[in-house]
């Protein structure tokens, strides 16, 4: 697939931007190759679902040179940060949201073997496989409101290798059997490396500030910022919002003076069948169990939560920081988080970032992740996704969208094409440009012209055999 000028789509989005900036700085608009070098690379990251330069410089059959977009790209003085934030508030204004959930949580990103250059890459486990593999590890927030799911914040996280090393050791001398007191202590933390926790509670901190004009109606997370640090920090930071998170089940809490956990808790006094709306989709039977309990870890009183789905053997335990809120009222607030679930696989394989990129550094990897974004917020401002919303229908997916523009740029090529007044030499002059820019490479997995070795039996040593 070519890349044509950018769509008339991109083009507006890229022009409201620009007035956004200068909006704020008169002197701070994007100059017009600036603007240009950005609407190239939004559709280029639509039409080859990558962030790679050499692709974009194929696709775009040499409009833009391989070292024209890596330069500007690496020195070119672009308002990053701005940029993401900006874009966030083109789509808040435009579709009137004023109110909405943040909904948290974490994603990897698979490397390769050899990964020398790309920030914050270390150990991880794959969820998929159980093996361990190389790459980034990132956590996102995304607002979900009753319009449309906007990706808003994003950080990166990397563990501390001093502490990683201890608790990689510690684990083998504990299974080793020797004692506590003969084994290393526990090396100080290191302020460098802040834990997902401390890092969630920034990039919400964060978030807030840039848009305080959404009223946070709850935030979601899941069993890992279930602490009661991590709760109650995430509750203050919107002025004591509704927090809802899970707990494991042998988490401890307190009932008449007694501690036990919230499993043995939750089979003493069983939850009752109820109807719920997961998504505001069709009525579904779940059951619910809930009372007001200490946490023992949070040190107060929490709203906990049983929950079975239809089907399902065993309770997941929620826990809420506000107790004013009914038992039902939280259950199916809860079930929005699994829209960013949604949202990392559209964007994990429509929008570029996860399939290839690059770029070395910490500014590679966060700049590359801002445009992968930006087409995110770009194909929620498509005419035809504004007027699905706008008309109380459901949305597009991106895979819609994506596979629109895809025929969109070809149609515009081929108008161009018919509208010339030559338009034999300029498909011509098209193939060979073509021919130019995608040279055939040479495969290694045929043998052709390659020495393949003797591979037969040799007479003289059929001896050997009989021996």
């Amino acid at each position: 697939m070519l890349i044509s000028d950018p769509l008339p789509f991109i083009k507006e989005f890229i022009q409201a931007l620009n007035q956004a900036i200068k909006a704020e700085r008169a002197n701070r608009g994007l100059s017009r190759i600036q603007c240009g070098w950005l609407g190239f690379c939004l559709m280029g990251i639509i039409i080859t679902n990558s962030v790679c330069w050499v692709k974009f410089e194929r696709a775009g059959l040499g409009g833009w040179s391989l070292g024209a977009l890596s330069w500007m790209f690496r020195h070119s003085k672009f308002p990053w940060e701005r940029l993401r934030v900006l874009s966030i508030g083109l789509i808040l204004k435009r579709y009137g949201i004023t109110e909405g959930c943040l909904a948290l949580d974490d994603s990897d990103k698979r490397g390769s073997k050899v990964t020398s250059t790309i920030a914050g890459v270390h150990k991880l486990k794959d969820k998929a496989s159980g093996d361990y593999m190389m790459g980034q590890c990132l956590i996102f927030l995304v607002l979900i409101t009753p319009k449309v799911t906007i990706p808003v914040g994003f950080v990166f996280y990397e563990p501390d290798p001093t502490l990683s090393a201890w608790y990689k050791r510690n684990k083998q001398l504990k299974k080793a059997g020797i004692v506590a007191k003969h084994r290393p202590k526990k090396p100080v933390k290191n302020p460098h490396y802040p834990s997902k926790q401390e890092l969630a509670l920034e990039l919400l901190k964060t978030v807030g500030q840039e848009h305080p004009q959404v009223n946070v109606k709850c935030v979601l997370a899941d069993a890992l910022y279930g602490t009661g640090v991590f709760c109650q920090k995430a509750s203050t930071l919107f002025g004591g919002t509704q927090l809802i998170s899970q707990l494991r089940s042998n988490q401890n809490i307190l009932y008449r003076g007694k501690k036990m956990s919230v499993e043995s808790y939750f089979s003493t006094y069983p939850g009752t069948t109820q109807v719920i709306r997961i998504r505001g989709n069709e009525p579904q039977q779940v059951t619910v169990g809930s009372a007001r309990l200490v946490v023992s870890a949070h040190g107060k009183k929490r709203f906990v939560i049983a929950l079975k789905y239809e089907g399902e053997d065993s309770y997941r335990y929620l826990v809420a920081t506000d107790l004013t809120w009914r038992t039902l009222d939280i259950v199916q607030a809860y079930t929005f988080r699994w829209l960013i679930e949604v949202f990392f696989s559209d964007w994990k394989a429509y929008e570029g970032w996860n399939a290839l990129t690059k770029q070395p550094g910490e500014e590679g990897s966060s700049r590359s992740l801002i445009l992968s974004l930006l087409v995110d917020h770009c194909l929620l401002l498509h005419p035809q996704q504004l007027a699905q919303v706008e008309n109380k229908q459901p949305a597009y997916t991106v895979g819609r969208l994506v596979n629109l523009v895809k025929m969109d740029s070809l149609l515009t090529i081929i108008q161009a094409l018919i509208a010339t007044d030559q338009p034999a030499q300029q498909l011509q002059r098209l193939a060979q440009q073509m021919e130019e820019n995608c040279p055939l490479n040479l495969s290694s997995k045929h043998m052709v012209e390659r020495d393949m070795g003797r591979l037969e039996p040799t007479p003289a040593l059929k001896y050997k055999a009989a021996a």
